[in-house]
């Protein structure tokens, strides 16, 4: 969904590059890829997986609720996987009071056309709280301006990660 509409001189956020599988995607699709996280490893396995596929990208060793200290101009997609980083500190994960204030600074520079997808994976401690603080915030986006789209699989067990995606209609 977003492949669809991202050209190589759109600017893209991955708010939570974790293992560097959403950069090295935005990478290939525009030239103007910024993504952030909070732990050195997340940047580290990024940094490998972009040289690994030829692939460049803006990495930030910060927290995506400071998204407006590093991009200044609108873009045109955003993704954010929320939960922890596999292969690492469980104990480290997203949290409604960064991803929040992450997501509206998003929306605001979010071009009309663009999309920004946030797959939430909830199955762990504190997880229910950030997804029900998101679902919360982006049900009451107005209708007229966003189209919120919720994909997920209905007969899957242990609490399986869904999609919301946001597209900006005007």
């Amino acid at each position: 969904m977003l492949a669809e509409i991202i050209v190589k001189d759109d600017v893209v956020v991955d708010a939570t590059m974790g293992q560097g599988f959403d950069t090295v995607f935005l990478a290939g699709l525009s030239d103007a890829v910024v993504a952030f996280d909070v732990q050195d490893l997340a940047l580290e396995m990024t940094e490998k997986r972009l040289a690994e596929n030829k692939r460049q990208a803006k990495l930030i060793l910060d927290g995506h609720e400071n998204v407006d200290k590093y991009v200044d101009k609108p873009i045109k997609a955003a993704i954010f996987n929320l939960g922890y980083l596999p292969k690492s500190d469980k104990k480290v994960i997203t949290q409604a009071e960064t991803t929040l204030p992450a997501l509206t600074k998003m929306l605001e520079l979010l071009v009309t056309g663009g999309r920004i997808a946030l797959m939430i994976y909830y199955g762990h401690e504190g997880g229910h709280e950030e997804r029900d603080a998101v679902l919360s915030v982006v049900s009451t986006l107005p209708q007229k301006t966003y189209q919120v789209m919720r994909y997920g699989g209905i007969n899957q067990i242990n609490q399986p990660p869904f999609l919301v995606m946001i597209e900006k209609l005007a």
